[in-house]
């Protein structure tokens, strides 16, 4: 693995090479769900991204420590400070209790990212158990001049901060664009300029999450959640901060903003964003009617899905295209999906059954290099895509060493089922099984096996009836048998 890990920086807008603030340490915080509501195909996105690069990373063999946040406070109706918190408007519409709501969903997130294979994080801190830390930042904030109290809330002063610094630097625009932008707005009301955005807000009476602080009993604005928990977890100072493209403005750019005038500089090394998922062409949402959550996608309970589909072909699909790129849903598309990972599994179950030949003509050489092809596409910032096409390039070779058309070295049969294990289960975060349930597809995959070799001595032995019977059975319960010189082989028909 000679070639050098590089990453797409958001904020140079170029691939980098990447070199971690601390030597075998990478620390990465990635923003996690607004728990007010069921997953969707657009929380899959990064989740699988940043699962990927969470795996890498360790495999190369860094010690990564992964913070995903839940935000359970802080992020409204509207726009990031204006209207009603979303947690607090469902639980004043269900008679519950705000951590009731947030609890129940961020369970229902968990299993869908148990379902997706994803793997936790180090750290997953909630929003409103760090109302503290984001006390102290504003604090920070006030005392370097860079905000200002107004009725008891506190806001950024964008327009100062721009004098010394540069707002607008992750997401490429100017002051004078963001100031613009937000002229249709009428009145400024307790802010100096429209573009100000919340550090803290005071509470209306009404409203039933909040804290105490210097100001008022109020929450903090939702952009200060990630700054303060990052720097809380992983430092002043870390590698990556990952989220979706939809987060780099505001949201990111005012994380940038919010730690430079706390601490005086940036306070992340790498910026990554995945791009966004489109349903037939159109952003997804709820006024579109085109809104469809994991758990729908999983037992095909929506008029937009033809049928369910696992979680697997949900994860296969997503990384069939580079995280930078826009993928457009389909029923076509995931349905192919299903059969680009049908391929794949078809040849594990086929790699499985390889017997090694004593001088065979495919070596480990073979494996080698089918191995540092993987390397390279993972090491040109995550290209899962180009990783898929290898190993689907290296199925063709499997089922030809299946179908007894080429033969393997015992080595090179062992370091061709390393690769596999390696890029397909451990970085891409693949299984065979759809449903969690392996040892009882081993079972079912053994069972089939010795139907065969009953078969095989069913044939020596001259009994063709039996051997046709369970050939005949065998293929109608869906399974194609087919005879080489080294014995059946079968797989499920597509």
């Amino acid at each position: 693995m000679s070639q050098p890990l590089l990453i797409y920086n958001t904020l140079t807008r170029q691939k980098e090479l990447f070199r971690p603030l601390h030597e075998g340490r990478v620390g990465m915080y990635v923003c996690g769900p607004t728990v007010y509501g069921d997953a969707h195909l657009g929380h899959a996105r990064p989740a699988i991204t940043f699962d990927v690069v969470f795996r890498y990373l360790q495999h190369i063999g860094y010690k990564v420590r992964y913070v995903r946040n839940i935000t359970d406070v802080g992020h409204l109706e509207h726009d990031a400070d204006e209207g009603e918190d979303k947690i607090a408007k469902k639980a004043r519409l269900e008679q519950l209790e705000p951590m009731e709501v947030a609890q129940y969903y961020t369970n229902r997130f968990h299993q869908a990212m148990d379902a997706l294979n994803v793997l936790p994080p180090s750290i997953e801190p909630h929003a409103s158990g760090h109302i503290i830390e984001q006390i102290g930042l504003v604090k920070e904030i006030l005392d370097h001049g860079y905000a200002y109290e107004s009725n008891g809330s506190i806001y950024f002063d964008i327009e100062k901060y721009n004098r010394d610094h540069r707002y607008g630097r992750l997401s490429n625009r100017n002051l004078e664009d963001v100031i613009n932008a937000s002229r249709e707005l009428s009145g400024v009301g307790e802010k100096h300029n429209q573009v100000d955005f919340a550090l803290w807000k005071k509470a209306e009476p009404q409203h039933i999450m909040r804290w105490p602080s210097p100001w008022s009993d109020g929450f903090p604005g939702w952009h200060c959640e990630c700054t303060a928990m990052g720097r809380k977890y992983l430092g002043n100072h870390f590698d990556i901060h990952g989220g979706g493209m939809d987060l780099v403005f505001p949201h990111h750019e005012c994380e940038i903003a919010q730690a430079v005038a706390s601490q005086g500089d940036d306070m992340v090394r790498y910026w990554m964003h995945n791009n966004m998922i489109t349903i037939n062409g159109q952003k997804m949402g709820k006024s579109l009617g085109n809104f469809i959550t994991l758990q729908e996608f999983f037992t095909g309970a929506n008029a937009n899905l033809d049928e369910a589909y696992s979680p697997m072909t949900i994860r296969f699909f997503i990384l069939q295209a580079h995280y930078r790129s826009t993928v457009d849903f389909s029923n076509e598309a995931l349905k192919a999906s299903r059969k680009g990972l049908e391929r794949l599994i078809d040849g594990l179950t086929q790699l499985d059954r390889v017997q090694a030949t004593p001088g065979g003509t495919l070596t480990a050489d073979y494996a080698a290099t089918l191995q540092q092809k993987c390397y390279d596409a993972m090491n040109d910032d995550f290209n899962t895509p180009i990783v898929i096409s290898h190993l689907f390039e290296a199925c063709h070779t499997v089922n030809q060493l299946a179908d007894g058309k080429a033969t393997v070295t015992a080595e090179g049969l062992d370091a061709l089922r390393r690769v596999f294990n390696t890029f397909f289960s451990d970085i891409l975060g693949l299984r065979t099984e759809q449903s969690g349930s392996g040892e009882r597809e081993a079972a079912f995959g053994h069972a089939v096996d010795l139907l065969l070799q009953i078969r095989s001595q069913a044939k020596a032995n001259k009994d063709w009836a039996t051997s046709d019977k369970i050939r005949d059975e065998l293929q109608a319960l869906g399974f194609e048998v087919k005879d080489t010189k080294d014995g059946a082989t079968w797989k499920l028909s597509k």
